[in-house]
């Protein structure tokens, strides 16, 4: 994927995790949420699993693999502040 339609749909997906998670984010952070979450995503289910969500060019895999990544991400924030 092009570095502009990656942060594109990494802006997008980490826009709907912020939304979905109640969480209170710029848009930096939104759109490294994406990013990193995709990235997170494919290497969980594609290294482990031998499953691939996003593809090399725009597809609906990617912006399902960024939120659900971006989720992991918040939540994992999440639970080291908790403990600190």
């Amino acid at each position: 994927m092009g570095w502009l339609a990656a942060i594109i749909v990494g802006g997008l997906a980490g826009w709907l995790a912020e939304k979905f998670m109640k969480s209170n984010m710029g848009l930096l952070m939104n759109i490294g949420l994406g990013i990193v979450g995709a990235i997170l995503f494919n290497f969980i289910f594609g290294t482990l699993l031998g499953l691939y969500a996003a593809g090399a060019s725009f597809s609906i895999g990617y912006l399902i693999a960024g939120f659900i990544g971006a989720c992991l991400l918040i939540w994992i924030v999440r639970m080291v502040r908790g403990r600190a």
